[in-house]
């Protein structure tokens, strides 16, 4: 360590007050890393170019042109369709993160795992809301699956790429078979997904927000109507998940004029059906984006403008609304504000008539679908006590789903059959799903989440610094050189220098890093550099125990509220059962 600079104590100092802030305090992780980067590249350790660098990743580009793939799938309820038929309904829990870990897996074992993950988070949000579950008891299996499913083919994972790239070079010649790591991907696949579902119970957090009594919110009633071509015709209630929302209550269905109160959750729906419910706001929000229930009333669709274009919003009516008194319907609330009532509430109580025939009463609280503009014209009205947009919810398009779907299929198959780079296919269906109306341009624009760029980014440039300056190689090269001449111990310190080098800078960079240290090792030994190289390869991409160490664990890292010491207190474990397991099988499977 005597031979190490200024500059690589400061980039090993960094690194330590980094990991210290993201373990001890609630500073944002985009905060940390971007003050980090900037006290190297102020301290002449980087120069701009090196720093900056991981802004032009093709990495974190991916990442970010695949966040507004995904807003694609989200705009039109495509997301709900993968939560069908790969999620299903789930008995508890531990059944629910089987579901969800098996197919993201598989998946990924062909399919680039950042893609996996940026396609599954919204439909497992959805998912975990619709089955009232905790998210943060599901991400972390589902970023964990993508990384270990990566393991089992040369193409499941950049690193698996970046070595063979490599030891083909060295050796002039192909390198790894596509399948060939089968042989200790499959073992560890299925390590891992017990590991979890064992421990789960006690390693996994509960950040999930205290759910509110629904006795005390306030219940707005609401209809839909079963679509003639809706694919929830024929199902039960709760088949088509209708009982999963929470807080919301089926009150009665209306079949030919005939009205059913008291509906079993066994009762068949069918085409024309009015559903009239009544419960918390989210819920009846969540309503209208179920594929296959339209609004009952047909003012909806007599409203300017596209679907998509709309937004939800929530209203308070005055004593001064020249509506007041009036029904809906013949006060003609459309025509005069130029929006529609989708659910009512009155006093916190469900009222008894369908919504075009309630008498508006000041003090009514009122659902609206509405152009942005209303809000802005109606906020100083003093028709309206309180005007506000429901977050950044609106309509979603149903029909343009098989196009989105379609688009994501194509990009995916570019990509399997090497046609085009994971970033230039993901930019093909970026625009694609712009142009073809599946995401409106302004909700692309947004689609990205920017900490997670920003953290992706800089985590490159303090990875850089590191290699730059030795640091990362004296360290890797210290522990190598532990292993003495005994080939086992020195394919266990290869493993624990890639695990730690992923959880202080990236899979790649560790990959890169070690390459040449794992190659002079084997030759030294006078052995294989076979196992020293799969155990590299596994070894950096087991990168569980902190979230900057992977694209998806960061991915996941907002979403879930996640806290640093999440990772660590299940991923440790698991990176060290996982270390135990494939030094033991590796040189059994490739002999020394």
């Amino acid at each position: 360590m005597a031979a190490l600079g200024w500059q690589g104590w400061l980039s090993l100092s960094l690194v330590a007050v980094a990991f210290f802030l993201f373990l001890r305090t609630r500073i944002a992780p985009d905060v940390i890393t971007a003050g980090a980067l900037t006290v190297l590249l102020v301290t002449g350790v980087l120069t701009p170019a090196e720093a900056l660098a991981g802004f032009a990743n093709p990495g974190m580009l991916t990442v970010a042109v695949l966040y507004m793939v995904v807003s694609g799938l989200k705009e039109t309820g495509a997301v709900g369709w993968i939560g069908q038929l790969l999620l299903g309904h789930p008995k508890n829990e531990n059944d629910a993160r089987l579901r969800l870990m098996l197919p993201t897996a598989g998946l990924s074992a062909f399919l680039n795992n950042t893609a996996v993950v940026a396609i599954f988070i919204p439909a497992v949000t959805d998912w975990a809301r619709r089955h009232q579950l905790s998210l943060s008891r599901l991400l972390i299996p589902l970023s964990f699956a993508s990384i270990i499913g990566g393991t089992c083919t040369l193409i499941g994972t950049s690193t698996n790429l970046v070595v063979n790239g490599l030891y083909s070079r060295q050796i002039d010649g192909p390198g790894f078979g596509l399948f060939e790591l089968a042989w200790i991907g499959l073992p560890l696949v299925i390590l891992t997904l017990l590991f979890i579902l064992l421990s789960a119970r006690w390693l996994l957090p509960n950040r999930a927000a205290a759910t509110d009594r629904f006795e005390d919110v306030r219940r707005y009633t609401t209809e839909m109507l079963v679509s003639p071509d809706s694919p929830l015709a024929g199902k039960s209630i709760e088949a088509a998940g209708l009982r999963q929302l929470p807080g919301l209550f089926l009150v009665e269905i209306e079949r030919d004029g005939q009205i059913m109160p008291a509906v079993s959750p066994q009762v068949l729906l069918a085409a024309g059906d009015r559903l009239v419910f009544a419960g918390m706001l989210d819920s009846v929000v969540e309503l209208h984006r179920i594929r296959g229930l339209v609004p009952a009333t047909n003012q909806v669709y007599k409203l300017s403008g596209p679907r998509q274009d709309r937004c939800f919003v929530e209203a308070v009516i005055s004593n001064k609304c020249p509506l007041v008194g009036s029904s809906v319907r013949k006060g003609r609330f459309r025509g005069y504000y130029n929006a529609v009532i989708l659910a009512l509430s009155r006093n916190g109580e469900r009222v008894q008539r369908k919504i075009g025939d309630i008498i508006l009463e000041a003090g009514d609280t009122l659902l609206l679908e509405t152009r942005p503009d209303f809000v802005l014209q109606q906020r100083n009205s003093k028709d309206f006590l309180v005007v506000s947009q429901f977050g950044d919810e609106h309509p979603l398009s149903h029909e343009r789903a098989p196009i989105a779907i379609a688009i994501v299929i194509a990009m995916v198959g570019l990509v399997a059959f090497d046609l085009l780079s994971m970033l230039e296919a993901a930019l093909l269906a970026a625009g694609a799903m712009i142009l073809t109306g599946c995401t409106p341009d302004r909700v692309a624009r947004r689609a990205p989440d920017w900490q997670v760029l920003i953290v992706i980014a800089t985590s490159f440039g303090i990875g850089a610094a590191l290699e730059k300056t030795g640091a990362a190689a004296l360290l890797a090269g210290s522990l190598i050189e532990l292993g003495g001449g005994l080939p086992w111990l020195a394919l266990g310190l290869l493993f624990v220098a890639a695990a730690l080098l992923t959880a202080m800078a990236t899979n790649n960079v560790a990959a890169v890093l070690l390459f040449p240290v794992a190659l002079d090792t084997a030759r030294l030994m006078e052995v294989s550099v076979v196992p020293f190289l799969v155990t590299l390869m596994v070894g950096a991409s087991a990168s569980f125990a902190t979230p900057i160490g992977y694209q998806t664990n960061l991915m996941i890292f907002n979403v879930g509220g996640y806290h640093f010491a999440d990772f660590a207190r299940i991923g440790i474990p698991l990176t060290v059962l996982i270390g135990v397991v494939t030094v033991g099988l590796v040189p059994l499977i490739w002999p020394f």
